[in-house]
């Protein structure tokens, strides 16, 4: 059984930084691409940053130059790295790790943590 767990939020002030970090745990043969998505109250979830296992990587516009995504695959563990937080920042941040295969299986599915509250305070 696959899962994700993510650590790292809380509350910070604007201008600060926080580092978000997300394990994916079970029995794991590769993982196409892991992400972070956000949710705030009220609105959608919407992608914040992704990268593939080529290590590219995709950020949403309101979050560049401030947020940086990595992974590390001999752990299965994705990081988001966040600076110069905004009030804007605030809600729910959730993992996804895309098209991850079980080990003997020949398909694939997306799996999703939890979910770790940031909030800013201005």
């Amino acid at each position: 059984q696959v899962e994700l767990v993510e650590s790292g939020g809380g509350l910070e002030q604007s201008g600060g930084s926080l580092r978000l970090s997300c394990a994916a745990s079970g029995s794991i043969a590769s993982i196409s691409a892991m992400g972070w998505y956000r949710q705030a109250p009220g609105k959608e979830r919407e992608l914040v940053a992704a990268i593939t296992f080529l290590r590219k990587t995709n950020y949403a516009d309101s979050i560049k130059g401030r947020f940086t995504i990595s992974r590390d695959d001999a752990t299965n563990t994705v990081y988001l790295q966040m600076n110069n937080l905004k009030p804007e920042d605030t809600g729910v941040y959730y993992c996804k790790a895309e098209k991850l295969r079980i080990p003997g299986t020949l398909g694939w599915r997306d799996y999703w943590g939890q979910g770790t509250q940031v909030t800013v305070s201005s």
